[in-house]
């Protein structure tokens, strides 16, 4: 038994071990979502991260030694989000023609977005450093984080509001759409990547490759709209 301690303790200092429980994790829930029919609430993201915090917890392992392991793959997020430029740059022609609706869209959509949040935030009399990192949650993690920091808020607050706005996009934006009878992919991916970052995006390309573009264009562009007018909207409700 001994033994076996000391091995644990031995492969919980190594980086290769949270990374193999982290791909583990998605494998097992991407299995669980196929078998499910591609439902969207089986979405492997979300249950691929009640798996590894489980093992977290009954391990007793801080998060800082996970992400020691995890950091590869947090790391490939920066290509896989240049990738996106793939197939935009195969369907342009398409993108061209929907360029002036896209944009509309864009204003509206983020600026909703953002100031709905800090309004009802406002309104229940959340705290002001809550409502702050509520503001970008629409936008991938990376960028609301450097938002949030730069307004002397708390980043790490901020990911957790990106995550489960991007869980909760993820799961509804079908059934939404299909209620909605919204049957255009351009516009249901749009509105995916728009409200929900990169889950909405990858939620997208899973249903049409067309709705997977216009998701990426969504969520590249709110990112940078974003970081422009969360200032000006604190600022305004300060």
């Amino acid at each position: 038994m001994s033994g076996e301690f000391a091995l644990w303790v031995y492969l919980t200092r190594t980086p290769l071990l949270w990374l193999t429980v982290t791909l583990l994790a998605y494998a097992v829930a991407d299995r669980l979502f196929q078998a499910a029919g591609r439902h969207p609430i089986v979405n492997p993201v979300i249950h691929a991260i009640w798996m590894i915090g489980l093992v977290l917890t009954l391990t007793g392992t801080p998060y800082p030694t996970y992400f020691q392991g995890a950091q590869f793959v947090h790391f490939l997020l920066g290509p896989a989000t240049v990738a996106l430029a793939v197939p935009l740059y195969e369907r342009r022609a398409t993108v061209m023609r929907a360029l002036l609706p896209m944009l509309a869209a864009l204003v509206v959509g983020c600026i909703t977005a953002m100031t709905s949040a800090l309004v009802f935030a406002k309104l229940a009399g959340i705290p002001a450093d809550v409502r702050l990192a509520m503001a970008p949650k629409s936008v991938t993690t990376g960028v609301a984080m450097g938002i949030v920091e730069a307004l002397g808020g708390d980043p790490t607050l901020a990911a957790v509001l990106v995550m489960l706005t991007g869980m909760a996009g993820a799961v509804i934006v079908t059934p939404l759409m299909r209620t909605l009878r919204i049957e255009d992919m351009r516009a249901r991916g749009f509105a995916a990547g728009l409200a929900a970052h990169g889950l909405g995006t990858a939620r997208a390309f899973q249903v049409s490759e067309v709705a997977g573009t216009f998701a990426g264009i969504a969520m590249g562009l709110n990112a940078f709209l974003t970081a422009i007018l969360v200032p000006v909207a604190v600022s305004f409700l300060r």
